[in-house]
């Protein structure tokens, strides 16, 4: 039981342990800003300056991305924008991003008796589950106020 445990323990975080970002500066960073003021944009606003092309990805599901992966995968990018001075983020691609395989076995063994001969039993059971995260990326941008 203890084995099974631990297995689940460690499934658990590999699976949550898998979120991440990056950055890379393309223009003048400025000063931080707080993330809840880092606007994001489907569409590029009139005036704006890029800072950084960013890249944030959630934490790990089986099969496919959800919704709340999404919006974790979006909330790092304007952590990741707020820490370059980006009052928005111009998502430049969602979606989903494989991170591996988690495959599982199990093998089968046998029995065998004295002067009778008796068999008992053998094969194997196998899977395996595809480890999605939702990916994005964006452009950290300044959104000025020209009118």
């Amino acid at each position: 039981m203890k084995q099974i445990s631990l297995a689940a323990l460690l499934v658990v975080s590999f699976l949550t342990g898998c979120a991440s970002s990056s950055i890379h500066l393309v223009g003048p960073a400025r000063p931080p800003l707080n993330p809840a003021d880092v606007r994001i944009y489907r569409t590029p606003p009139l005036h704006y300056q890029e800072i950084a092309l960013l890249d944030a990805t959630s934490g790990g599901r089986f099969f496919h991305g959800s919704p709340e992966g999404e919006a974790e995968a979006i909330a790092r990018l304007q952590v990741e924008a707020a820490r370059v001075g980006a009052n928005g983020v111009l998502i430049t691609s969602l979606g989903d991003r494989a991170n591996g395989t988690l495959g599982v076995g199990v093998g089968g063994g046998g029995i065998s008796g004295g002067g009778r001969s008796v068999v008992a039993g053998g094969g194997a059971v196998s899977g395996a589950a595809p480890i999605v995260s939702n990916a994005a990326t964006g452009i950290a941008i300044y959104v000025s106020e020209h009118r």
